[in-house]
């Protein structure tokens, strides 16, 4: 952006020649500020924006739930590196955990502050998927405990998600009577009108499309969220006789 002001600068004051030069001093402005450019990361320290950046901070929120309840459960720290491998191949994986190790030793994580970066730089379908695997990796051992759940519902708050949205997603994972309504977003006393149209804003809301620019993993989250959706659905669909 900055070499095109540049030419343009140049051209009115040099005409070609001054476009020219322009645009070369713009270029290397570009540079400059991409290969400088740096954000507060939720570890309190000043780095350079790294594809990285999204791993570990995504890594931090499941050791935060991880550590929730006051067990670390080998089962759930099984499941992220499993996830972690699939979604960005081991190599790349091993990379991830080989920094976080080194940083979490120093540093005390942030919910805060790595919900409020991830609030700034994802989609809100992006942010949801993130609940639902911090939901997946509290319930890896089989239980989800009173305590994980409450500090998944404190990031779920600091990203920005609505309480309906995590109640949703919250359901997926508890089978009660009003679980799939739960899911569906509507009270248990909704007319069938009201769960047909409410059936189609979910399917709007979580179709696996909407995670198409994410790795396989996190569009494999999200068909199961999809699915989930589906099931309720079909299980009112029995139940009310529609």
């Amino acid at each position: 952006m900055i070499r095109w002001l540049f030419a343009i600068l140049g051209y009115f004051l040099y005409r070609f020649p001054g476009a020219i030069a322009g645009f070369i001093i713009g270029s290397l402005l570009d540079n400059i500020s991409v290969k400088g450019s740096t954000f507060q990361t939720s570890f309190g320290s000043s780095q350079r924006v790294t594809p990285a950046d999204f791993e570990l901070n995504l890594l931090s929120l499941a050791s935060l739930v991880i550590k929730a309840d006051g067990q670390v459960s080998q089962t759930e720290l099984d499941f992220v590196r499993q996830y972690f491998v699939q979604a960005y191949g081991r190599e790349r994986a091993n990379a991830t955990f080989k920094v976080f190790n080194e940083v979490i030793k120093k540093r005390e994580i942030s919910a805060h502050s790595i919900c409020n970066l991830l609030r700034q730089r994802t989609r809100y379908e992006t942010r949801l998927q993130i609940l639902h695997f911090l939901f997946s990796i509290a319930n890896a051992d089989g239980n989800v405990s009173t305590a994980e759940v409450n500090e998944i519902n404190r990031i779920a708050g600091f990203l920005g998600v609505m309480g309906r949205d995590f109640e949703s997603i919250k359901a997926m994972f508890f089978k009660n009577p009003d679980s799939a309504y739960k899911i569906l977003e509507i009270d248990k006393n909704a007319t069938v009108a009201e769960i047909k149209s409410a059936y189609r804003t979910m399917v709007k809301k979580y179709h696996p499309d909407k995670l198409q620019h994410m790795d396989e993993a996190y569009r494999k989250g999200g068909e199961e969220k999809f699915n989930k959706v589906r099931e309720a659905y079909e299980q009112l669909q029995k139940e009310r006789g529609f």
